[in-house]
């Protein structure tokens, strides 16, 4: 292994914490006092940079507000830690901004206009509120927080994660993340890397899709497989419906875009969109350890962002649909197997074909090719599931010998799947 390889892999584990839950209020308060350190602190840069152009610096800016008698924000907060990694986030955010800026200077055409200064956060609003392991300690499999925590205490998964092949290493925050009317918990821990595998010639291709929301085909013999991207469709049509009412009731009554109700139902379907992804990319994963798959290639769209050429209705899924998420997914749940993984560009994949063995490239380019319910229609006349010749033809890009030799018809029918 080299040094790389060595490096432990960092995952976080979610829980949500309501409204009804006993320790929502004390929390939900000290994520508000780490709002108003947050614009303590920001008052403090922005002023100063303002002013003559200073950057205040996270050591300097810990330095005034500890010692800040009329202001008590630093003191305020559960632990000094706690405060400290506000200012962290405060100073990342300043040099995202300058960044940025220097970024602008050199393309401006990347941008709307000048990046603006970092924002502060809302009078009533609240913040993340970061817990380090010098504060909250694991003991005896369960997570202890300071007094100032008044006994809560939560007991992680992970820590009984060995029967899934993960190996707990070490223990590092807990990070309380204020998300519309709930508090998501997020536990950070590292486990233990996995060797890569050795290129073995057994590879798969993976198409994204909407309707397939991924479409997974491999050289070794075994039947394509597509994860069903209805779900996820469905709870986007929803969404869309209700947010489209609500939004309307909002001005009606009060002149705005948005209330507590909205921030309930965004939160609800990105958590639904979210645990989607997590069993789809899952459910690939495992069906790559049976295959003894070494490398996956994933085919990306440059114009996932800005789907201007894609009808209103298709559009709408595609900008909702976290593709890029998605794909960090299956990298780091790849990774946890040792298997690797290859991003590459999916242009012409979808009109060249694999049963012919066409390059995927201009010159074999021919979207009449695809017919009606999504199949594809080969030269020779042969029909072969258009995602899966896809997701045959992105494999391809990166693997050029693959090829249909060998593999039966019977073989390109692809088992459809619903991720649970």
């Amino acid at each position: 292994m080299s040094m790389k390889d060595n490096e432990s892999l960092t995952r976080v584990e979610k829980h949500l914490i309501r409204p009804s839950s006993p320790c929502f209020s004390l929390i939900g308060d000290f994520c508000h006092r780490a709002k108003n350190l947050y614009n303590h602190a920001n008052y403090i840069v922005r002023s100063r940079f303002i002013k003559d152009g200073y950057w205040t610096r996270y050591k300097e800016l810990d330095q005034i507000l500890k010692h800040d008698l009329e202001y008590p924000d630093y003191r305020a907060m559960p632990t000094a830690q706690s405060a400290q990694q506000v200012l962290r986030l405060l100073d990342k955010n300043w040099k995202s901004f300058f960044a940025a800026i220097n970024d602008w200077k050199q393309h401006k055409e990347k941008y709307l206009g000048r990046p603006k200064l970092p924002k502060y956060k809302e009078k009533n609003g609240q913040f993340i509120l970061v817990m380090t392991n010098q504060n909250c300690k694991l003991v005896n499999g369960e997570i202890r927080f300071p007094k100032t925590f008044r006994g809560f205490h939560v007991v992680p998964k992970f820590v009984n994660h060995q029967d899934t092949g993960r190996k707990f290493d070490t223990f590092q925050q807990v990070r309380f993340v204020p998300s519309g009317a709930y508090i998501i918990m997020e536990i950070v821990y590292t486990i233990k890397p996995v060797p890569q595998m050795n290129d073995n010639g057994r590879y798969a291709g993976i198409d994204i899709g909407v309707d397939n929301l991924l479409t997974m085909a491999a050289n070794t013999g075994a039947a394509p497989l597509i994860v069903n991207g209805k779900v996820p469709k469905s709870v986007n049509q929803f969404y869309n419906k209700e947010l489209a009412y609500w939004k309307s009731v909002c001005r009606m009554t009060s002149g705005r875009y948005s209330s507590a109700r909205i921030d309930r139902l965004t939160a609800k379907r990105n958590r639904r969109i979210d645990d989607y992804m997590h069993k789809a990319s899952k459910l690939i994963i495992k069906e790559c350890v049976q295959q003894d798959i070494s490398t996956i290639v994933i085919g990306k769209n440059k114009e996932w962002k800005q789907e201007s050429r894609l009808s209103k209705r298709v559009n709408q899924h595609f900008v909702q649909l976290p593709f890029a998420r998605l794909i960090r997914m299956i990298e780091y749940k790849a990774k946890e197997k040792g298997i690797a993984v290859v991003l590459t560009e999916e242009s012409y994949t979808s009109g060249t074909s694999f049963l012919d063995g066409e390059e995927p490239g201009k010159k074999n380019y021919d979207k009449n090719r695809r017919v009606h319910r999504g199949l594809f229609k080969s030269n020779t006349g042969r029909l072969i599931n258009a995602d899966v010749n896809g997701a045959f033809q992105i494999l391809r890009k990166v693997f050029p010998n693959v090829s249909a030799d060998g593999i039966e018809g019977v073989v390109l029918r692809p088992v459809v799947v619903v991720a649970a």
